[in-house]
């Protein structure tokens, strides 16, 4: 059911911003809409996600009008602030939004157009489940206005998928595909790869499987394990293997490369697209730091550099609504520092790069013996932007350190 909330401030019922909030109206405004309800629970996962036996009470069939009953509260707490503008950007995550009638998710949408209005030319995303993409959910998405599909291909060979415990059928990723390209929708497929029991053979499969699908963005995210999960409970009591870091890192110089052969380009860290049309603007709004507001049980929230948090459970979050208060369960406002921090772990993740005039004075002193240490591209350098190279890329973590400790 996902990790444990952060530890910040109260949020206030109404769920009014703090008094002298200065919203930028001209920006981008992202809004993300949580769905939390996913068949089976796969074994590596720590998103907040909710099966059948664990909602207590919520159910599915009404979720899109409690999730509807925050985006109007949203409206009034950003008209308050001056602040309502048109959504920039929409995605649909979870859990399995799919798993959801595509008719709820149209509502949704409808009543984010409804409140905020939706910029032309604004990207739209749904995430999927492949075994639950047909030629006529895609038809009724599309129809709403989503403009992508990005779908959860996981892997291409079974043993994986087992170890993952993903219960779709591997050729129901290329049905799905099909189904998106038939409505006229762009298509992401995302990856996981390092999984227990995982070859660089089997790998380079399921990477010849994503490319035979032609999707116009991939992403391909190196397992990671987090505590609590099912995954972690069997690497501990030695039943599967951890994660192995050189093969891991083996497995992403052999992504880039057949990305790269392919006509993709990398634009983050785990994030390759054909053509800057079609990164993900949404998730670069997240890197970039722009405001968004995010709908549903545990969904996370930024406007003007207040952040805030909903509450994890989705019977928790629609008895909060149905009382007429937000579902906030804290917020916070970092501090100047903080935002310094969080800038360089964010930008640095990205092709764009981040200014080196972003980096706390006393740091950028590093920047020259990351170059030296092939970490970071001298030539971007030079016109004042720290860019990661392949090996900076392996090591972004590192080089956080380097320009913050």
């Amino acid at each position: 059911m996902g990790s444990a909330l952060p530890i910040g401030d109260p949020a206030p019922a109404d769920g009014a911003l703090p008094p002298g909030t200065a919203i930028d109206a001209t920006g981008d405004f992202g809004v993300y809409l949580h769905v939390p309800f996913c068949r089976v629970r796969c074994g590596y996962c720590d998103f907040n996600t909710y099966t059948a036996t664990e909602l207590r009470g919520a159910r599915q069939d009404q979720y899109a009008d409690t999730l509807l009953a925050e985006v109007a509260l949203a409206r009034d707490v950003l008209q308050a602030a001056g602040g309502v503008r048109p959504a920039s950007t929409v995605f649909f995550g979870g859990g399995t939004p799919t798993l959801l009638p595509p008719g709820d998710l149209a509502r949704m949408l409808d009543g984010v157009r409804a409140t905020f209005g939706i910029a032309d030319g604004a990207e739209i995303t749904v995430e999927a489940n492949p075994d639950t993409v047909t030629d006529a959910v895609a038809g009724t998405l599309a129809g709403a206005g989503v403009t992508r599909l990005s779908v959860g291909m996981q892997s291409a060979v079974p043993h994986v998928l087992a170890a993952l415990d993903r219960t779709h059928r591997p050729d129901n990723v290329a049905t799905a595909v099909a189904a998106a390209r038939g409505a006229g929708l762009d298509v992401s497929v995302d990856l996981i790869y390092g999984a227990p029991g995982e070859s660089l053979a089997d790998w380079r499969e399921s990477l010849r499987a994503a490319l035979g699908l032609a999707p116009d963005h991939i992403s391909a995210y190196a397992l990671i394990i987090e505590q609590g999960t099912k995954l972690a409970r069997q690497i501990r009591r030695g039943e599967v293997p951890a994660p192995d870091d050189d093969l891991q890192a083996d497995m992403y110089e052999l992504a880039d490369g057949m990305l790269a052969a392919d006509g993709f380009a990398w634009y983050e860290v785990s994030n390759w697209a054909r053509g800057d049309a079609h990164r993900s603007r949404h998730n670069l709004s997240y890197w970039r730091n722009a405001d968004w507001w995010g709908f549903g049980p545990g969904a996370h929230s930024h406007i003007a550099g207040v952040r805030w948090w909903n509450v994890k459970h989705p019977a928790a979050y629609a008895q909060r609504l149905a009382a007429g208060q937000s579902p906030a369960a804290g917020r916070e406002q970092p501090d100047a520092q903080a935002r310094r921090l969080e800038t360089v772990l964010l930008r640095s993740r990205i092709r764009e790069g981040l200014p080196i005039a972003e980096i706390p004075e006393p740091r950028r002193r590093a920047v020259a013996g990351l170059i030296a240490d092939g970490l970071v591209d001298g030539t971007e350098a030079v016109h004042g932007r720290i860019v990661l190279t392949l090996k900076g890329r392996l090591l972004a973590d590192a080089v956080v350190r380097a320009l913050t400790d």
